[in-house]
């Protein structure tokens, strides 16, 4: 499976230039089985004030855009996240999209940030994990804090999944973090980890880059830096399948 992690630079200016950009973006990943997006990466994470009147229904044109382009790349899209309004309610919402761009499943983030951030003043947070199967494997989908929290990818582990894709707006301030729960996240459940990261700057906040793709066993396969970009890697099922045989510490689990 040929994994492309789109690794995004924020345009705090206009929604229009962001869809405008990732869209001229994606169309360089042509040959992708799977390409995966940033966490709000049309409006930008720090946007806070513009998470009201920027919310989107699922008939809105960031998820038109992308169903259109996983139809014209003929792949698994994975939306990265947007803010997602649904009757008085707005989520962080993620979906992951198949080669006909049509809606496979969908994930509103869990664990939202308190620190120094008014998303969880502005949005709910979701109520499910989201396990996804496709023809390369189960899917689980997570957002950026989620990152945080073992217990989210063993419940998400327990539901089937083999692959972890998690969109994120991680900051630079913060990497070193990011480097570890990305490859502790993928090691203790011996699954791949496929991540994408914003870069640029946003009302001060620098985001650090370095999406990662990492194998079972916690190495590192492909790294972004800290500059937009396209993260390039080769992944298989059999792979995890071998791992979680060889090494049976999923098995030797005595909290279930």
């Amino acid at each position: 499976m040929r994994i492309a992690s789109v690794q995004l630079r924020v345009f705090e200016e206009s929604k229009r230039k962001a869809l405008e950009h990732a869209s001229e973006t994606l169309l360089r990943c042509r040959g992708a089985d799977f390409i995966l997006l940033p966490e709000l990466w049309n409006i930008g994470f720090m946007g806070f004030d513009r998470y009201r009147s920027e919310a989107e229904t699922q008939g809105g044109p960031t998820l038109t855009l992308l169903r259109g382009l996983a139809k014209e790349l003929s792949c698994h899209l994975h939306t990265g996240s947007f803010v997602e309004k649904e009757g008085d309610r707005l989520y962080n919402s993620s979906f992951l999209l198949n080669p006909e761009g049509e809606i496979l499943g969908s994930y509103r983030k869990i664990h939202l940030f308190t620190y120094q951030s008014r998303e969880a003043e502005i949005l709910s947070r979701g109520r499910s994990t989201a396990v996804i199967p496709t023809a390369f494997g189960n899917i689980g989908l997570a957002t950026c804090y989620d990152l945080r929290f073992p217990e989210f990818f063993r419940r998400v582990l327990d539901q089937g999944a083999e692959f972890f894709l998690v969109s994120a707006a991680w900051p630079d301030s913060r990497l070193e973090h990011w480097l570890l729960f990305n490859r502790a996240r993928a090691l203790e459940n011996l699954a791949y980890l496929i991540s994408s990261n914003c870069t640029g700057t946003q009302q001060g906040t620098v985001f650090a880059g370095h999406s990662l793709v990492v194998g079972p066993m916690g190495e590192v396969i492909a790294e972004g830096g800290e500059e937009e970009g396209i993260v390039w890697a080769d992944v298989d099922r059999p792979a995890v399948l071998k791992a979680r045989e060889e090494f049976p510490v999923l098995r030797d689990r005595f909290y279930k």
